[in-house]
């Protein structure tokens, strides 16, 4: 019979200190590393903190040292790829062309989600059983909409982008569609052409925003 998750809520996390020895922040990252591997193999409900330990090669005591729980390390993992996930530098590196800059972030949220699917598939599993993980989401997509909202007030602000659409309602229906076709390429396995895929939703949103392409000479 399949295990049944708790309905109980996880509860809040407190702030902890980093480790304070080199050796400390080594056997940490061991843990969150052999956490993923161990999430990825075996599934959030299934993963074990004994096999976490035995896969980072320590002592189990040495697991709460750094972290109180499974949900706690399964965190510290999401954290590790949050940075990725957003990639906040890829629109500077393209100032000037918003529809370069719009091509460059959905290729880059695009090869994040495919190199981190699993652990995206897991996060939409936990999400629907645990309260704090929900918030986790909702948190990540808020992060991503905002970003996307700031870029489109910029466009519009310099006559690129059209002026009468909600900044915050756009960047909202595109990030999501951007995030639903990666879930659906990457976790449902519809098998797109990745390039094709950012091609078009690329087009979706130069298309939505009214943003005028330069012609070609």
């Amino acid at each position: 019979m399949a295990r049944q998750a708790s309905a109980r809520k996880t509860p809040a996390t407190p702030e902890r200190t980093p480790p304070r020895t080199a050796r400390g922040a080594r056997t940490r990252a061991r843990l969150v590393q052999a956490a993923r591997t161990v999430f990825e193999r075996d599934g959030f409900l299934d993963a074990r903190l004994a096999d976490i330990t035995d896969e980072a090669g320590t002592a189990a005591g040495s697991f709460y040292t750094y972290f109180d729980s499974k949900e706690e390390i399964f965190q510290a993992v999401l954290e590790e790829i949050e940075e990725e996930m957003l990639h906040p530098h890829v629109r500077a590196l393209n100032e000037g062309d918003p529809v370069g800059a719009i091509a460059a972030s959905n290729r880059a949220y695009l090869e994040s989600y495919q190199a981190n699917a699993k652990l995206m598939r897991l996060l939409e599993q936990v999400a629907t059983i645990d309260d704090d993980f929900r918030e986790l989401r909702k948190r990540r997509s808020d992060a991503f909409m905002r970003r996307n909202a700031r870029a489109i007030q910029e466009m519009q602000a310099a006559g690129l982008a059209d002026p009468t659409l909600n900044p915050l309602l756009a960047a909202g229906a595109l990030s999501g569609m951007v995030a639903r076709a990666a879930y659906t390429n990457w976790v449902l396995g519809e098998g797109w052409d990745a390039d094709e895929l950012a091609d078009t939703l690329t087009q979706i949103w130069v298309n939505a925003l009214k943003i005028e392409r330069p012609a070609k000479s």
